[in-house]
């Protein structure tokens, strides 16, 4: 059975056939679940009243661990942003009560985010309805299969992920 990458790449091995479009094969169909993941998680986190910049912050101090609290600092390196962006997402993660500034015990100048009951609450439902819809991405693939395609994964993302 063929899909809309397997029209694209035939389409283009007639136009090109000097040209070896095969990692078409494999970069378009990551490109398109790339999209509709996308979509699977604004969609559950719609469902929470979630953004998903919202989702990103509030997940990376759920996943620091009790007391859930993380400097800036750490906040940018978690979520990959700059540092006058991460200020304004705190600040509207503080005003709608999600998490809340603490002076740092180490360093005067500085403050820790910590994560509130209200925000713990809105993540960890938000996390859970994108887990669903993640599970009925995958859901024609069998365990086995799942688990291969973690390895290829990760084998294609490691060397992204070991320059940093």
């Amino acid at each position: 059975m063929d899909d809309e990458v397997d029209r694209l790449v035939a389409a283009w091995r007639r136009e090109r056939p000097d040209l070896d479009v095969d990692p078409m094969e494999v970069l378009s169909r990551v490109s398109r679940l790339s999209r509709h993941l996308d979509l699977a998680r604004r969609e559950a986190f719609a469902d929470h009243d979630l953004e998903t910049w919202e989702f990103d912050v509030l997940s990376a101090l759920r996943r620091s661990g009790e007391p859930y609290q993380l400097s800036p600092g750490q906040l940018l390196r978690e979520t990959l942003v700059t540092s006058g962006t991460m200020t304004n997402r705190i600040d509207r993660l503080a005003a709608r009560g999600f998490v809340e500034r603490l002076p740092d015990p180490v360093d005067r100048r500085g403050v820790q985010v910590r994560l509130t009951s209200t925000g713990r609450a809105a993540v960890d439902a938000a996390l859970e309805a994108l887990l669903e819809r993640e599970r009925q991405l995958l859901a024609s693939l069998g365990g086995d299969d799942t688990g291969h395609l973690v390895a290829l994964l990760r084998g294609l993302l490691l060397p992204f992920d070991v320059s940093k």
